[in-house]
């Protein structure tokens, strides 16, 4: 029978930890995870000596295994030479016996000593979900430079609670500040995890809007602090005046929401633009 109802009952032992290590996979990935602490931070290896890295307690999921490491722990690291350098790799090493008895331990890749850039040492290949009998899982990187060890470096993924998650999903409102006089601004916004989108509806106070040549800016909003567009975005808009969809522009950069001229054109007093942008942040 090929076909197991996993968490049923059985009558007999039948759950393996491969049946665990799979359904875990398919929730948080294939890959390998560092989960966030108690204290709601995520824990990193340092080095408590020149030739000792202390791993922290700390959590992580491994190609779906479950592994703690319960109480803070040191793993040497050679000396290095003077002129050289070299990248070292503390991994967690996992073997399967003949038996299918599974352990893991903390280990040490050394890496190899050169006069230029230090490359990482090869990882063995071998995947546990393929029932490989020895994996190297890297969890931190160690730079040498000639005798001195540098600042350990986490190479494993951080892996974000689920209640983090879902705050990253719902809908927030964000308020802007009005950047110009001269625009009557209505508009909407919904925050994103992160993305920002705003719709807006601009009506001409004032004085005309004369753009005498194509990308002359107007601006609408400034984003609250902290907030700032990852990178420039422009989006079109449309207009009750002669300039036409592609006449006018929105756009985001910095921290800034702007109307854009895409060619020469005016918004006359009592004309109006609106559109809608999302602003990657």
């Amino acid at each position: 029978m090929t076909m197991n109802l996993i968490t049923g009952k059985a009558g007999a032992p039948h759950i393996t930890s491969s049946d665990q290590g799979a359904m875990q996979a398919g929730l948080v990935g294939n890959g390998n995870y560092l989960l966030q602490g108690s204290d709601g931070k995520f824990p990193a290896v340092t080095m408590q000596s020149a030739n000792k890295a202390l791993i922290p307690v700390l959590n992580l999921v491994i190609e779906g295994r479950y592994a703690r490491v319960t109480a803070a722990e040191t793993v040497t690291i050679e000396s290095g030479v003077t002129g050289r350098n070299r990248n070292d790799l503390i991994c967690v090493k996992y073997t399967r016996d003949s038996n299918n008895i599974e352990t893991i331990a903390l280990a040490v890749l050394k890496g190899t000593a050169t006069s230029g850039t230090a490359a990482d040492p090869t990882v063995p290949s071998g995947s546990i979900l393929n029932n490989s009998g020895t994996v190297w899982i890297p969890i931190a990187r160690i730079p040498i430079s000639g005798i001195t060890d540098g600042t350990p470096v986490m190479l494993v993924k951080q892996l974000p609670p689920m209640s983090q998650l879902w705050d990253s999903v719902t809908l927030n409102s964000v308020t802007l500040t009005k950047s110009n006089a001269n625009w009557d601004v209505n508009y909407r916004t919904a925050f994103v995890g992160g993305m920002l989108i705003v719709a807006f509806h601009a009506s001409r106070l004032n004085t005309d809007w004369n753009a005498v040549r194509e990308w002359e800016v107007s601006p609408l909003f400034t984003l609250p602090t902290g907030l700032k567009a990852a990178f420039e975005v422009h989006c079109a808009a449309v207009s009750n005046s002669s300039v036409g969809l592609h006449g006018v522009e929105v756009q985001a950069a910095g921290n800034e929401i702007a109307l854009r001229s895409s060619a020469k054109m005016t918004i006359g007093k009592g004309g109006w633009v609106e559109g809608c942008i999302t602003v990657p942040l």
